[in-house]
């Protein structure tokens, strides 16, 4: 059993999102509310030194659901306490930069949970839609899990994958992954409101999506395209820079932010080591 979790259940859960990413707060309360729960809170980091992350702070703030109240810790030593406060039920996280500490965790009364998109244990870790697109998996995955101390290791609830095709973007991933969390959150739910544990994970086929070295920052136009169109792509998934790898086109660095493996009307076309990709957007260094 998962320490905190109790036998019984109402039917109505008192959800506190844990969340830096505005689309996903909307998301998840909308199907939450559905689903006949009720989302109170949501707690996000305020970071002001990231230009980025910054403004994605300031839309949370305005933008959110204005039956959420809003918790801002200012260390993670603050997250117990502003938790208590919403007095939750569950705890739903889905894209946020801290490691919860274990009396975070121990606050909801039925369990914290974490929305993970890989197939657990591949993949745990901070960036792993990057690694999935780096590694060139033929699928997706999504798992909901229960979190426990360690990152990504706690039991699983939920789990499914969706084919990755040739012409994936960042707009067709993100729909993707929440069709995905579509999918697995009731599944997930119906679960935690019977009382069951969930299934522990394995250590086979184990791995940790960490942040992505300073060698993969560049393009080497002389790699397989498909490798270097991976690579372009997972950089837009990757927590910190996100916009993409650096590349030398007509002279000049820039960064590399659209590719296409298929002919595309008005894209610069390269050679590379295998045959051409086309390079369909950059931006400035």
């Amino acid at each position: 059993m998962v320490a905190g979790i109790k036998q019984s259940y109402p039917p109505r859960v008192r959800i506190v999102l844990i969340s830096q990413i505005p689309r996903a707060v909307h998301g998840l309360d909308e199907l939450l509310r559905a689903l006949g729960h009720e989302p109170v809170a949501l707690l996000a980091a305020q970071m002001p030194f990231v230009p980025a992350r910054a403004a994605e702070f300031a839309e949370l703030v305005t933008g959110r659901p204005p039956h959420l109240d809003l918790l801002v810790p200012s260390s993670r030593a603050r997250m117990a306490p502003l938790l208590v406060s919403a007095d939750p039920d569950l705890t739903i996280c889905l894209a946020f930069p801290w490691k919860i500490p274990a009396d975070a965790l121990a606050v909801p009364r039925h369990g914290a949970l974490n929305v993970h998109p890989s197939l657990l244990p591949r993949h745990r870790g901070p960036i792993p839609v990057a690694w999935t697109l780096r590694e060139g998996d033929a699928e997706l995955g999504t798992t909901i899990h229960y979190m426990d101390a360690e990152l990504d290791t706690g039991p699983i609830l939920a789990q499914a994958t969706a084919p990755l095709g040739d012409g994936e973007t960042v707009d067709t991933l993100i729909g993707k992954m929440a069709g995905l969390v579509a999918e697995l959150l009731p599944r997930a739910l119906a679960r935690v409101t019977a009382g069951d544990p969930g299934d522990p994970q394995g250590e086979d086929g184990a791995s940790y999506a960490g942040h992505f070295e300073e060698e993969y920052l560049r393009v080497d136009w002389t790699r397989p395209a498909r490798e270097v169109h991976n690579q372009v792509l997972a950089w837009r998934f990757a927590a910190g820079r996100g916009r993409g790898p650096l590349a030398e086109l007509n002279g000049e660095t820039v960064v590399v932010t659209q590719t296409r493996l298929d002919p595309d009307e008005g894209a610069v076309r390269i050679e590379c080591g295998d045959g051409p990709i086309w390079v369909v957007a950059t931006e400035p260094v």
